[in-house]
């Protein structure tokens, strides 16, 4: 059974955090769907994964062998890069090109640091050993694989005790033969260790990149190896016996056996996730053009998605050791949803800095010991402690009355840290948390629309993420937005957007031709044979051939050009005209990015992109019977009021009493006006003066603010 197209049972998607593990789990035949939240095991994520989906199944009378299937999500890859603790790793490469790693890009990521830190490669200097053979750029055999030599490299690799090789020779994407002969020797002689070859992982141009990506696939491998395989056991030993499947970073869904093949594909699998939500409920609240705001307990994260379509890149980076530096982290060339990183999450420490100004992360108090306010030893101000003392959140109703909040604690910290190093009082000290990270995350997310030659005011805010829901109005309103959307569950969107993903892999494979020298009935060939690999995939992973959709795209550039376009390409069957076809298609991508066009210089193609993926799940929930919007409608929402409490207002300068609201006694149609707060299991949406909130038919909040901001 395929994940993705169950017509019975229950599907579950878990989402690891860096706070929080989220669950969700859905009913195929019936739509239903239920959540679920618990703390993140740091030590083992395996162990808050079979917890939390022994817990869905316990509250909603669900037994294992119903499971279907479970879709999967992990930080796990990307913490082990950014903490550096994957496996001891060696790296293979051509002769001549052993420091290709510190050599880099030949530049500088702070031109004005005298002191800057350059990024240090994953593998030491000893571990990186060479080998004699010459492939040209053309592909030609310039010098055959020295095998005598790498029998003695293999030797020396063996006694230096690392559980993982990376294979890396110059040109590889246009010959891999020789990549494929070292890796079958250095098999037969370490059996023991895993090896990863770059014409498998990535085979595209950059010998910067292709070396780095291909290192850090080898550098977690062993890792996530045995990540995978325990989670795997554990299920069956819960009675789930289906087949386990993970989110990539693209997006799409693949199957345990992929992914343990290729697991630097899943370095941002949780966002990806919540993408994919934010596409769905953007859609259904009849709103194509969104920004996917996702704030959870570590990070906040934005996403632009237009026509209901996020866009994907190639092109990112892991680890930076300046948090919004381009050149200070380790280049990655896989297929991931482009978004960015703008601000902290809930967890994240506040303090002041030497300028004496209020600072918010990048550092975060995690799931251990987490927030002061968590009562588990943090001894940190965070943003959590900062959004309870200004009553965004109940004490005594955090998830749901499930983890009870100290607020004294909470008090005390923002004091001692905060309030008295800067003369201030405690709620002035935890508005001057709340406050700098709204304008950190609007600032940066505000770059990264028009870096895109976008304005984010155009855009209707999605706001997910445990966190996410009590910012975003706060934050949407800095950036000029009159429209926010927030879903029921927000707080678990990333694992209802695994849900809602289809299984799918994407194939690149370089292959350099100007339009003009295209070999017409070599790139079918390529094609051709880059479906069919997918197709296998996807029908071994359980999907029918049938319902396999094949997108295909060329990446473009002028001639000396650095950096490519991505071009759709409509069909493969007749090839005749296909660089006409291609030419009016580029120039068509090129003006939509850049506004012009380069009529006298020559276009080429630099690599070509083959996407196989099954058909999208249906996860669109069932009309409840919705009352239409009417003038006693503000009578209805009465009906889901709780109280009030005191909670600071941003307008007013100061504590007001405002409505809180239960959002699951809210129902399709109720309207009701800010100040309020609205409370739910997983997260708290705080309204601010002057908005009005409208009920849809999905449940989905959604907010018009006022035209004029704070």
């Amino acid at each position: 059974m395929s994940a993705g197209n169950s017509n019975s049972g229950y599907r579950i998607g878990v989402d690891i955090g860096g706070t929080f593990t989220d669950l969700v789990m859905a009913h195929s035949a019936t739509g239903r769907i239920f959540n679920e939240k618990v703390l993140t095991t740091p030590n083992d994520p395996s162990q808050g994964v079979l917890t939390g989906i022994e817990l869905i199944l316990k509250n909603n009378g669900v037994a294992p062998a119903q499971v279907s299937n479970v879709i999967h999500g992990t930080t796990l890859v990307a913490n082990a890069l950014i903490e550096r603790k994957g496996v001891a790793t060696a790296l293979l490469t051509t002769e001549g090109f052993r420091d290709v790693l510190e050599i880099a890009r030949e530049w500088r990521y702070d031109i004005y640091d005298l002191f800057l830190t350059p990024v240090e490669p994953l593998v030491p200097r000893w571990l990186r050993f060479e080998v004699r053979e010459r492939v040209g750029h053309d592909g030609g055999v310039i010098e055959p694989l020295d095998t005598d030599a790498l029998e003695k490299v293999a030797l020396q690799i063996g006694h230096s005790g690392v559980e993982a090789v990376a294979v890396c020779f110059l040109h590889s994407f246009k010959y891999a033969e020789h990549e494929l002969q070292a890796k079958r020797i250095l098999r037969a002689r370490l059996p023991h260790v895993t090896v990863c070859v770059s014409s498998e992982v990535m085979p595209e141009i950059g010998e910067y990149e292709r070396t780095a990506t291909t290192v850090c696939n080898a550098y977690v491998q062993p890792l996530f190896r045995k990540y995978t395989t325990g989670l795997i056991d554990g299920l069956k030993r819960m009675g789930i016996s289906k087949d386990l499947y993970l989110m990539q970073s693209d997006g799409g869904t693949a199957h345990y056996s992929t992914a343990l093949e290729y697991p630097i594909r899943l370095v941002q699998s949780g966002p990806a996730g919540g993408v994919q939500a934010t596409s769905l409920i953007g859609r259904l609240a009849d709103a194509k053009d969104v920004l996917c705001f996702d704030m959870g307990g570590t990070t906040a994260k934005a996403c632009l998605i237009d026509q209901g379509e996020p866009t994907i890149t190639t092109d990112f980076e892991v680890a930076r050791l300046r948090r919004f530096k381009k050149g200070s982290g380790i280049p990655l060339k896989v297929p991931a949803l482009d978004m960015i990183e703008i601000g902290s999450g809930g967890g994240s420490i506040a303090r002041v800095n030497q300028m004496g100004l209020i600072q918010v992360g990048p550092d975060s108090s995690s799931a251990v010991p987490g927030p002061a306010c968590y009562g588990q030893g943090g001894a940190d101000p965070t943003v959590t402690d900062a959004d309870l003392i200004l009553g965004y959140l109940d004490a005594s109703n955090f998830l749901g009355g499930d983890m009870l909040l100290d607020q004294h604690a909470a008090q005390k910290v923002l004091q001692e840290r905060i309030a008295t190093a800067l003369g201030l009082s405690v709620t002035e000290a935890a508005f001057g948390v709340h406050e700098t990270v709204n304008e950190t995350m609007a600032q940066a997310a505000s770059i990264y629309a028009l870096e895109k030659g976008k304005k984010a005011s155009d855009y209707a805010m999605v706001a997910i993420g445990g966190a996410g829901p009590v910012h975003a109005c706060h934050v949407a309103q800095k950036l000029g937005m009159r429209r926010v959307i927030i879903p029921q569950g927000a707080g678990v969107a990333s694992a209802f957007g695994f849900l809602a993903s289809p299984m799918s892999f994407q194939f690149v494979q370089a292959s350099m031709s100007t339009l003009a020298e295209l070999d017409l009935a070599g790139v079918q060939q390529l094609i051709q044979s880059l479906e069919r690999k997918g197709r296998q995939m996807l029908v071994s992973s359980g999907l029918a051939d049938a319902d396999c959709r094949v997108r295909i795209s060329a990446a473009m550039r002028y001639i000396g050009q650095g950096y490519e376009v991505e071009v759709p390409v409509a069909q493969m069957d007749g090839v005749s005209d296909l660089p006409q076809r291609l030419a009016a298609e580029f120039d068509r991508c090129y003006i939509a990015l850049y506004g012009r066009i380069e009529k006298d210089t020559p276009a080429e193609i630099v690599s070509w992109r083959v996407v196989v993926s099954g058909p999208t799940p249906n996860l669109t929930p069932a009309l409840p019977s919705a009352h239409a919007p009417s003038a006693d409608s503000l009578a209805h929402a009465a009906g889901a009021l709780k109280g009030q409490r005191r909670v600071y207002s941003v307008a007013q300068g100061d504590f007001a009493a405002t409505p809180i609201y239960d959002r699951y006694r809210l129902a399709p149609g109720d309207r009701l006006d800010g100040p309020a707060i609205i409370e739910e299991r997983e997260s708290t949406v705080v309204v601010p003066d002057g908005a009005t909130v409208t009920v849809d038919a999905y449940r989905n909040l959604l907010i018009e603010l006022p035209v004029k901001a704070y």
